[in-house]
């Protein structure tokens, strides 16, 4: 079995907690009051993954880097989105520079969507 196909269950399990997570924010930035931009750049985040881990899940027998991306998104997402709940229930971070440790994992993620079509799997 090969790890994209191990790691398909993982992306759908990360896709609709992300998706939750996402929705669950967006109503805090829209009436909790407080920091309601962080609340709101984490739902950014999470609602902009949450798709893209589905599609990754749903593309793993065509695409070699699904496992790469994938694992990328979700440890950026929770670090990037992680910083920014933490910094507004709790007024500090999880660790310095989480959340741009978390963006550049992201980006990184995406670059493996990217790459991809270059590490194409024979059908």
């Amino acid at each position: 079995m090969s790890l994209n196909a191990r790691l398909e269950p993982v992306l759908h399990l990360f896709a609709g907690l992300f998706g939750v997570a996402g929705v669950a924010l967006a109503a805090l930035a829209a009436h909790g009051g407080g920091e309601a931009n962080l609340a709101a750049s984490a739902s950014a985040m999470c609602l902009a993954h949450a798709p893209a881990l589905l599609a990754l899940a749903l593309g793993t027998a065509k695409l070699k880097t699904a496992w790469l991306a994938g694992f990328l998104m979700i440890v950026g997402t929770l670090l990037f989105a992680g910083d920014l709940v933490t910094l507004r229930f709790s007024g500090s971070g999880l660790f310095p520079y989480a959340a741009p440790t978390g963006g550049w994992a992201m980006m990184l993620g995406w670059l493996a969507v990217a790459a991809g079509p270059v590490f194409r799997v024979r059908a």
